[in-house]
């Protein structure tokens, strides 16, 4: 049921600036060492994934086209490689100090919501916080708003698409989409799922959880 109850934009806002203060306060008790672990995503380390955060806070359409065109036309190595530019060149209590610095910022780019960050926020926290084995909670209202804005649009996961022949569900917080081999289990693991992270595979169940991994074994 997506929609039912997805926050508006001030609540959104609201819930962006709780996820930012949240995840400051993580990294301020973390271990120097930790900032150089790996993330869960793909070739970042935890300092570059914060610098990420950092740089989507404050997108304009200028800094996207440069990146952009310094990537050769490549989105995804544009956003990648800023980040790791800027992470390389700053020390962790520089990044910690620019992600505190950025806990009230409301900048949404063209064509992006408030929802988008919020989203990112989620994912990457959980990309952090799960490698270092720390448990970090992922708020209902905000993990629904996340889940409804991802079902609702196309680029850059094609969740409709992907998932088609599938019925979702986040049980915890009664949160349905779709139609076919169900696949369920907390809104966290199926945020996950849709972005890609096949760490949340464990965590699913339903009969088409393992109809899900089983395709995707053979494809690999």
């Amino acid at each position: 049921m997506p929609g039912e109850t997805t926050m508006n934009v001030e609540r959104t806002w609201q819930a962006v600036e709780a996820e930012r203060a949240g995840l400051v306060e993580m990294l301020r008790l973390l271990p120097e060492s930790a900032w150089d672990e790996p993330s869960l995503c793909d070739g970042w380390q935890v300092r570059d994934v914060v610098a990420h955060l950092i740089q989507s806070a404050r997108p304009t359409i200028a800094w996207i086209l440069v990146n952009v065109i310094r990537a050769r036309g490549d989105f995804d190595r544009a956003v990648r490689e800023a980040a790791v530019r800027h992470a390389r060149c700053r020390t962790s209590a520089q990044l910690l100090a620019e992600l505190r610095g950025s806990i009230g910022v409301r900048v949404a780019v063209a064509g992006t919501t408030p929802a988008d960050r919020l989203m990112d926020l989620l994912v990457h926290g959980q990309d952090i916080a799960i490698p270092l084995g720390i448990p970090r909670e992922m708020p209902s209202g905000a993990a629904r708003t996340a889940l409804d804005r991802l079902w609702g649009q196309s680029a850059p996961f094609h969740v409709r698409t992907t998932f088609n022949g599938y019925r979702l569900a986040a049980t915890d917080i009664g949160w349905f989409v779709g139609e076919g081999h169900l696949i369920e289990g907390s809104a966290a693991a199926i945020l996950l799922l849709i972005t890609g992270r096949s760490v949340a595979l464990s965590q699913l169940g339903g009969p088409g959880a393992g109809y899900w991994i089983s395709r995707h074994a053979e494809a690999e």
